[in-house]
């Protein structure tokens, strides 16, 4: 069935992968993002794009009245949007802690309270949360990011317990390594960060960790996921998590059933720091 479909972050990466191969299944796809001027594929290929910063509630607004009013309602909508604020817990600023939930949780809490009255009414509807592994594991560096992350998951939990009476459903998806500009959005801040301080050196060698993967190309691409995102929709009772992607299964698993301990030493294995 052709359904309207509603994906932030869709200017890049994920989101954008997962909008043209939707727009090619026959959906009516609206992409959204900051930089609509990146979305021109998508309109292309016969889907919509319309601007919008996840953070700004009038921006938010405007774009689901638009959807609504344009096609009476939305079935699906994938909250896709956000990025990673990486540096030790000391030095990154309470500012750019609080931007990272801003978009990474609450900007996805504002834009999904914006299409609940719609998929209520209509008795249906699909709600899928870009999680990470990182809302299950942890990193150094990653403290903010992960934090938002683990409330994503427990917040989408929630969420789905209190949707079932209306036949909405909510799923998680929780992606590993994508081959996607995530990476080189985060590392460069990182290190400038931590310039000067006494986490320099550990900084610089999670820095080149991350360089080599992404310039080695042996991240997964972005279709295992848009997999994904079209097997929940196309579900007529879709699982409540998916995972997909380099690391991430692996990861997850020794997280859980190996413990704390030797999760550190494996994420610490890959990080040789000399001391400040």
């Amino acid at each position: 069935m052709k359904k309207v479909i509603l994906i932030t972050g869709a200017s890049s990466g994920m989101g954008k992968h997962a909008a043209l191969a939707l727009i090619k299944e026959g959906h009516v796809v609206y992409g959204a993002a900051r930089r609509i001027e990146n979305m021109k594929d998508l309109e292309e290929a016969g889907g919509h794009a319309i601007q919008m910063d996840i953070t700004n509630p009038t921006q938010i607004k405007g774009a689901v009245s638009q959807i609504v009013n344009e096609q009476g309602g939305i079935d699906v909508l994938f909250n896709n949007a956000g990025y990673a604020v990486y540096g030790a817990v000391e030095t990154v600023s309470i500012e750019d802690a609080k931007r990272q939930f801003d978009v990474n949780l609450f900007g996805l809490a504002r834009i999904t309270k914006e299409v609940l009255p719609y998929m209520r009414k209509s008795k249906s509807g699909l709600i899928i949360n870009t999680s990470s592994m990182g809302g299950k594991i942890y990193t150094p560096f990653g403290a903010w990011y992960h934090a938002t992350k683990h409330a994503l998951e427990g917040w989408s939990d929630c969420l789905r317990l209190e949707l079932k009476q209306f036949n909405i459903d909510v799923v998680v998806i929780e992606p590993g390594g994508i081959n996607t500009e995530f990476g080189a959005v985060m590392y460069d801040p990182m290190v400038k960060r931590a310039e000067g301080t006494p986490y320099e050196s550990m900084s610089n060698q999670l820095a080149e960790a991350m360089q080599n993967m992404y310039s080695e190309n042996s991240l997964s691409s972005p279709d295992v996921i848009t997999k994904l995102v079209v097997k929940a929709i196309n579900a007529r009772r879709p699982k409540t998590r998916y995972v997909a992607g380099k690391f991430a299964k692996p990861m997850m698993f020794i997280r859980k059933y190996f413990g704390d301990r030797v999760f550190d030493k494996v994420i610490m294995g890959q990080i040789k720091a000399k001391p400040a």
